[in-house]
């Protein structure tokens, strides 16, 4: 077997994901959403059963440039089927409106971004993976045509375009000084530290943006308020995780006898988490709050990413955490797009429709970190491995940052209960109680599960 062979084999998953993409693009060229809608779910869910196949295989592709290890595997087998939630979603949401197909084609191009971004082993798989990202992301987030739809577009795509090209222009600086593209070049500890902290500075800007991030969030709340609710549930996790994923495949590879990296890292992940749940606080438009939250979570995500040469949970961290937050972020805004998404909108839900107040409580005691749920389990690990990593200060503002993000989300919990509301407002729907019923399942079996672990 030739070298490009063996090597495509290699990136099999990802080249189902394009292809799907294409698939359910030619599909919208014949005006057939349905037939769009289904070849995205074959060909995730293809892609993500030979990753689980694939488990265990540690090796790289095309000369060191693309990764195919842990990272790599767990971001095809969480991505995947998430997207095909928020396809249900978008199809629920989006369903007889022009190019509804584009939309499933669009959600694919952009899943692949986040792939090559958890997969990087070379800098232009990173540019490659933020821009494929970032231009699908544009199209999605306009894709209502209204004023807030619009205004919230265009703030993505100008925080897109300057973060994006302060970070290529700061890559520069390591290619420069490396004499190579290869992320594995960076470990080095003769290299000038100025260069590679202006290039680690510029490509956290970049990524900040990609995972909301503080202070590179502004885009975040207007454009998930203009967006979609299955639109913005999809920019809330899928970036993100790739975006988080890139950073630790650059933070395993940068020498800390060079610059202090994982302290600025760790700082950047209190001021994401403070500023997220603080402001959260006072948000009465629960997409709003929601948005706010993933800028926190973004936080707690850091937490894995710092202890990544450290210590030997930070790869287990980033995955269970990225399985958790899929699963409960997606489940909440889901219940979000059936029942609304102001605060009076949840009044009394827990009497009138107690199975999906019993959910959204379950997911929001979730993305507090409240056990035995998969939050719990994902955040436990990060926290575990903040200590083993000698930051255990950052491991406290963490949990005291989880008692205030249970103060943000007892506001939408306790009107479910205590409240009465005289209209009912709640939207049946098979495709949405179909995906927020898959997400509660994961949130509660990944959480029991990982008990006997932990």
């Amino acid at each position: 077997m030739s070298q490009m062979a063996r090597d495509l084999i290699l990136i099999m998953p990802q080249i189902i994901v394009l292809l799907t993409a294409v698939v359910a693009l030619i599909w919208e060229m014949f005006r057939k959403p349905l037939g769009s809608l289904l070849a995205l779910a074959i060909g995730m869910l293809a892609a993500a059963g030979l990753s689980i196949s694939r488990l265990g295989l540690d090796t790289t592709a095309f000369s060191q440039t693309f990764r195919i290890d842990v990272l790599n595997h767990w971001s095809v087998i969480i991505l995947c089927p998430a997207s095909v939630l928020f396809a249900l979603l978008a199809r629920r949401e989006l369903r007889g409106t022009d190019r509804e197909g584009t939309v499933y084609s669009l959600l694919g191009f952009s899943t692949l971004g986040s792939l090559l971004l958890a997969g990087s082993g070379d800098v232009m798989f990173i540019v490659l993976g933020i821009l494929m990202n970032s231009l699908s992301g544009f199209a999605l987030a306009a894709y209502p045509k209204t004023d807030k739809a619009t205004e919230g577009a265009m703030k993505y795509f100008v925080y897109g375009s300057v973060t994006g090209a302060l970070m290529i222009f700061g890559l520069t600086y390591w290619v420069g000084i490396s004499g190579s593209t290869l992320l594995s070049a960076l470990n080095d500890s003769t290299l000038p530290p100025l260069p590679m902290i202006f290039g680690l500075v510029t490509l956290v800007v970049g990524i900040s943006y990609a995972a909301s991030i503080f202070p590179f969030h502004f885009w975040t709340p207007d454009t998930f308020e203009g967006a979609p609710v299955s639109i913005a549930a999809f920019l809330s996790v899928i970036p993100k995780i790739g975006a988080i994923y890139a950073l630790a495949q650059v933070a395993r590879e940068i020498p800390t006898e060079l610059l202090d990296w994982p302290l600025m890292l760790a700082i950047l992940a209190v001021l994401s988490m403070t500023f997220g749940n603080v402001v959260a606080l006072w948000q009465q438009n629960i997409i709003r709050l929601l948005a706010y939250s993933t800028v926190a979570q973004a936080g707690y995500f850091l937490l894995g990413v710092v202890a990544m040469q450290q210590s030997s949970l930070a790869e287990q961290s980033l995955v269970i955490f990225g399985i958790a937050y899929a699963v409960m972020n997606t489940g909440a805004f889901a219940i979000v797009l059936a029942n609304g998404n102001k605060m009076e909108d949840f009044k009394g839900v827990g009497k009138s429709s107690p199975w999906t107040g019993v959910a959204m409580t379950i997911f929001l005691f979730s993305l507090v970190g409240i056990p035995p749920l998969a939050g719990f389990a994902g955040k436990f690990l990060l926290f575990g491995a903040a200590i083993d990593s000698q930051f255990t200060w950052l491991a406290i503002a963490a949990i005291l940052n989880s008692v205030i993000s249970l103060t943000v989300y007892l506001r939408i919990i306790v009107p479910m209960y205590f409240q009465q509301d005289a209209s009912d407002k709640h939207t049946n729907s098979r495709l949405v109680s179909f995906v927020w019923l898959c997400c509660l399942f994961f949130t509660v079996a990944v959480g029991l599960g990982m008990q006997f672990f932990l």
